[in-house]
């Protein structure tokens, strides 16, 4: 069994600046980090809220769940092997591997995991 923990969301934005004041403001979400005029990390608690623009974000105009695994090429698999579709193929970026998938409802899904270094 792969170890799995949902630890962010990602929400679209067409405002970066408007969508981090908002949730600052209005539900008092400190910013963990920004990236650019692209991406925001916001603290949700046990769970990161991400803003991200079309350039950024994994599906664009959909809320995705980012999940934490210890095997992003095995969760994949799992993912297509029960229904599910491939948005793009694990591969690695400056910080983690990463997949994005859609669950056997269409749903999207990101599923990372830190490179080993």
């Amino acid at each position: 069994m792969l170890s799995q923990e949902v630890k962010m969301i990602v929400l679209s934005t067409d405002d970066l600046d408007e969508s981090i004041k908002f949730y600052s403001d209005t539900l008092g979400m400190g910013l963990k980090f920004r990236d650019g005029t692209h991406f925001a990390a916001l603290d949700g608690g046990g769970v990161t809220l991400a803003l991200a623009t079309d350039v950024d974000h994994p599906i664009h105009g959909q809320v995705v769940v980012g999940i934490k695994t210890d095997d992003v090429d095995a969760a994949t698999k799992a993912i297509e092997e029960a229904g599910g579709g491939i948005v793009k193929d694990p591969y690695d970026d400056a910080h983690e591997r990463r997949a994005v998938v859609y669950d056997n409802k269409g749903n999207g899904l990101v599923f990372y995991s830190p490179l080993q270094r």
